[in-house]
């Protein structure tokens, strides 16, 4: 005769919890509101902020950023990190530029901008994911090297002779909508993300990668080569963005897009990506892109100067920061409903050794 001892079972809040609060109790879910939230206030209250033209700007303004997040968020999710974006952008309007005025096609220039960008990704993720240098140095070395390159090539020069078709097809719209074509290949790249990063094991590996990318390795994810592929993707698609760039505002310059590596890291942060990887969804990125692009929208139709939208967005990043951290703290201080153990079947010592049960701890 023996007895066993069953463990009780463990439940966790994170799994015990309602299917619709996982779903909608979220950080993303909570970004997705307040954008709703300040889009009506900006309606009701901002003067020709309900105009025709303005989700069209609206959105034109805010496309390099949606495009450039769409990567930077699996970066970010490894633990990694891509401040060359902004550089890459400026690197790949001049070839386009430089290459169109030598006598180019724009597809075949593009073409040839797009491929700069992926060897400026191969060169970042080289070094990151093979060399093993730290994001963050590698990162800031290329955005000098790569925007120094770029204005090297042009100096204060700006090239300006795009056809009319090039920059039409820039700034046009679907159809009688006020939606631009760009939302189109962004679409298209969204989709593509998301399946990525949320229904493939390639995703999974990149969230294990941000929690601990030595674990990551022990179970078969190849770490280096995942962020290897992510730095290419983050390099073609800042090319991408700086194509548009250009021909949206039909000039060629060194410096264009000059900050926008700030602005797309913002809007990841504000979208609930955490900076020390393993966590993060693309719709709350997506999110925060758009509710920071209403901002900066509305407080321009306010007259309000650059300088201080840029301080209420800082205020907002900051804020999505520290936000998480004060909510976690808060919470462990609550007092906890203790949970009965659960009862251990037993003998008496004397009864035990009569049946010949042998219980631990007495092997000795």
């Amino acid at each position: 005769m023996s007895t066993t001892t069953q463990a009780p079972t463990r439940t966790y809040a994170a799994y015990s919890a309602p299917l619709w609060q996982r779903l909608l109790l979220t950080r993303e879910m909570a970004v997705i509101a307040l954008t709703a939230a300040v889009i009506l206030y900006s309606i009701a209250n901002v003067p020709n902020f309900d105009g025709p033209l303005t989700i069209k700007f609206l959105l034109q303004d805010i496309a390099p950023i949606l495009l450039i997040a769409l990567p930077m968020t699996l970066v970010i999710i490894t633990g990694e990190i891509d401040l060359s974006v902004a550089s890459i952008m400026g690197l790949s309007s001049v070839l386009l530029g430089v290459l169109h005025e030598g006598g180019m096609s724009v597809p075949a220039a593009a073409l040839l901008a797009l491929l700069a960008g992926l060897a400026c990704g191969a060169l970042n993720g080289f070094l990151i994911a093979y060399v093993g240098l730290p994001s963050l140095a590698v990162t800031i070395g290329t955005l000098a090297l790569f925007r120094g390159i770029a204005v090297g090539l042009l100096g204060t020069k700006a090239i300006t002779d795009f056809t009319e078709k090039w920059s039409d097809l820039a700034t046009g719209t679907i159809g009688e909508t006020r939606i631009p074509l760009v939302m189109i290949p962004f679409g298209v790249l969204a989709v593509g993300f998301v399946v990525l990063l949320h229904f493939s094991t390639f995703g999974r590996g990149v969230y294990d990668i941000g929690l601990n990318d030595e674990a990551a390795h022990f179970t078969g994810v190849d770490v280096a080569r995942t962020k290897m592929v992510l730095f290419l993707l983050s390099g073609v698609v800042s090319a991408l963005a700086g194509i548009y760039f250009t021909l949206r505002f039909g000039s060629a310059r060194g410096d264009n897009a000059t900050g926008y590596e700030l602005q797309v890291i913002a809007a990841v942060l504000l979208g609930g990506v955490s900076i020390f990887g393993g966590r993060g969804r693309l719709h709350g990125v997506l999110a925060g892109v758009v509710l920071i692009g209403v901002i900066s929208s509305a407080l321009r139709l306010e007259s309000v100067t650059v300088n201080v939208t840029n301080i209420i967005v800082g205020l907002l990043l900051v804020a999505s920061v520290i936000l998480p951290n004060v909510l976690a703290a808060a919470s462990s201080r609550l007092p906890r409903k203790a949970t009965p153990a659960a009862p251990r079947e037993s003998q008496p010592p004397e009864n035990a050794a009569s049946a010949g049960v042998t219980t631990r701890g007495s092997d000795s």
